[in-house]
């Protein structure tokens, strides 16, 4: 799963909703000839995207942080109502002054789709506004209260003292920016919208794992924050880059912004979510009895998949492919010769130690060395499929302990523009018997390559569009493109094992699952224990999975469905080149067609396909 986790989770929140190319191709869409007028017009329009752009950019230092950036280093966002409205506001004015100051007509066709995209955001962005008090703050899966000391652990580079003063600067505004949420949460709380009662415990318990342990407690254990600080100080003072005094003083200063910011701030949350967990509801169901919650989830999915596909009508789609992958399970079940109904072999993929790694360090590094050695047979097949690669390196590594959960999903965070920060695959191992060997495959493929880590590394290295096209992050686009990665592993080579394939298998019907379980959840009243029970009769996935992926869907009303709505359009934009281009179909410009953009709306897709078939026909 993806997008800048940073920007998903802050827009989410906020809102509402939830590079220069190693080697190229002459696929990507271009037209026949450029007129001087149309170059010029372009030109204009790329600078004036570039000046916004940056503006935009000063408006959130964290989201600079994540880009590698030490603008505003000691900064945090302003979180409140009021500057959202600002930035907002600002935008639309950008709106009006794209369309009074550009002749669409004379852009070339990659200009065009940078102008439909900049108003589409702001669209999309001013229908949200309608639905801030039906948004949940915090939750266990978005919760912004782990995410900022994310932030400042793995993103917050310290180089030099100054760096380590913005830490301890950047701890206030941290602090700063949880108040404010809370007091957004809290009204909303007002209008009877809180997340179900197992939000509030996920949330409180990592409340406790960021508070519980020196400098809070008398404790041999330090909380997160505290032992990243002196790390990062120490570090310094090896580097010869700090004195032993400078040293104390930074550390003193750090202890004191833990104490005096952080604990307080963290501290009136818990109390909070303590008083008001009682009010919510422990049989959990989904948005759709809130205040204007039908409304809501409609917003909601067509934020995540970019079409306007009706709750019936995706729901609808997932039943059929819930079938036809059922069909496909039942033909591998046979391959391998087992004696028995798909049930029986579900029981045996789930009970069966042969698929298990041990729930020991050993098997946890096992299953992180397992997952680059499949990475590195995807890599060298690569150029078979793709002109354009990414530069970024990609590591893979176990999630932070005070944010690992039992079962939750594996991850990617992308790595910096440059380069000079690499993509990162995530994984959960707290609980080994919810980590497959079977399905490591293919979820290895798509938060990887040819899934996320290079998706995302081609968007942001990308020199050929604006560069807020490079951060752009549509849900159906990103999610999808991860999920046919998934199935073009298989065309590449992948999955010799059956029981691999079958893992394929698995991980494709759990997203034809969300299809139905999420439009259930939201639109058709079911409750957590109904959608559980449909995904545990459908997949062979463990139940602490199941349960937290529910709990996700709940939570996250909409996200969930984006997946296999983008996956199934790459796949007819695939099948529709091919039927159109016959001979002249090269799977290495269609690639290179559908990343070069980076992440778009579905219909803004399909015609830079189409321009790309007509420019194949053309020739």
């Amino acid at each position: 799963m993806y997008k800048s986790v940073l920007a998903l989770a802050i827009a989410a929140i906020l809102s509402g909703c939830n590079p220069a190319p190693e080697q190229t191709t002459t696929s990507v869409p271009q037209p026949a000839v450029a007129t001087e007028a149309a170059i010029s017009e372009t030109a204009r329009l790329n600078q004036w995207f570039e000046e916004k752009y940056e503006q935009q950019l000063q408006q959130s230092p964290l989201q600079m942080t994540f880009l590698g950036r030490k603008d505003k280093y000691d900064q945090v966002d302003d979180t409140t109502v009021a500057a959202e409205d600002a930035q907002l506001a600002w935008l639309g004015a950008t709106v009006a002054e794209l369309k009074a100051s550009f002749d669409y007509t004379k852009l070339e066709p990659e200009a065009q789709t940078s102008y439909d995209v900049w108003i589409y955001q702001y669209e999309q962005a001013k229908e949200g506004v309608n639905f801030r008090s039906n948004a949940y703050i915090f939750t266990q899966m978005q919760g912004i209260h782990a995410m900022l000391p994310q932030i400042m652990i793995n993103f917050h580079k310290v180089d030099t003292a100054e760096d380590m003063q913005a830490y301890v600067k950047r701890i206030e505004g941290i602090s700063v920016a949880i108040t404010q949420l809370l007091e957004r949460a809290q009204n909303n709380s007002r209008h009877d919208v809180r997340p179900p009662r197992f939000a509030y415990d996920g949330v409180l318990q990592q409340i406790n794992n960021l508070l519980n342990g020196a400098p809070f407690t008398d404790s041999e254990q330090d909380i997160p924050l505290w032992s990243d600080a002196k790390g990062k100080i120490a570090a310094l003072v090896k580097e010869d880059k700090l004195t032993d005094e400078q040293a104390k003083q930074l550390t003193d200063e750090t202890r004191a912004a833990l104490h005096s910011h952080f604990l307080p701030a963290y501290n009136a949350l818990k109390q909070w979510l303590e008083q008001d967990i009682a009010k919510t509801d422990a049989i959990a169901t989904g948005v759709g009895k809130q205040p204007n919650g039908k409304a809501y989830y409609d917003y909601q999915l067509k934020v995540s998949t970019t079409t306007n596909l009706t709750a019936e009508q995706i729901h609808q789609i997932g039943l059929d492919e819930v079938a036809r992958l059922t069909d496909e399970m039942i033909a591998i079940k046979n391959q391998v010769g087992f004696n028995g109904g798909l049930k029986d072999f579900f029981r045996f993929i789930k009970q069966d130690d042969q698929f298990y790694y041990p729930d020991t360090d050993a098997g946890r590094e096992g299953y992180l060395e397992d997952s680059r050695q499949y990475l590195a047979f995807i890599e060298e097949k690569l150029p078979q499929y793709f002109g354009i690669l990414p530069k970024a390196d990609l590591i893979v590594k176990r999630v932070e302990p005070f944010r690992e959960q039992p079962g939750a999903a594996q991850h990617y965070f992308p790595g910096t523009p440059d380069g000079a920060r690499p993509g990162i695959y995530y994984a959960h191992l707290s609980d080994m018997r919810a980590m497959p060997k079977n399905e490591m495959e293919a979820i290895a493929y798509h938060e990887g390559s040819p899934g996320h880590h290079m998706q995302i590394s081609i968007a942001q290295e990308l020199t050929t569009v604006p560069t807020f096209r490079t951060q752009a992050g549509f849900t159906a686009y990103v999610e999808g493109w991860a999920l046919y990665s998934e199935l073009l592993a298989k065309e590449m080579g992948a999955y010799q094992n059956p029981y691999s394939d079958f893992g394929r298998l698995i991980t494709e019907m759990w997203r034809a699952v969300r299809l139905v379980v999420d439009t259930g959840l939201h639109s058709k009243g079911w409750t957590e224990q109904q959608a559980i029970d449909y995904f545990l009769d459908k997949t062979p996935i463990a139940e602490g999975a199941v349960i937290s992926e529910v709990r996700r869907y709940i939570v996250w009303p909409g996200q969930a469905t984006a997946y296999k709505i983008g996956m199934i359009k790459i796949l007819q934009l695939r099948d529709k080149a091919r039927q159109q281009l016959g001979d002249s179909f090269d799977i290495r410009a269609f690639h290179d067609t559908v990343l070069s953009g980076g992440a778009l709306p579905l219909d803004v897709l399909e015609k830079r396909v189409d321009n790309w078939i007509a420019s194949v026909k053309s020739r």
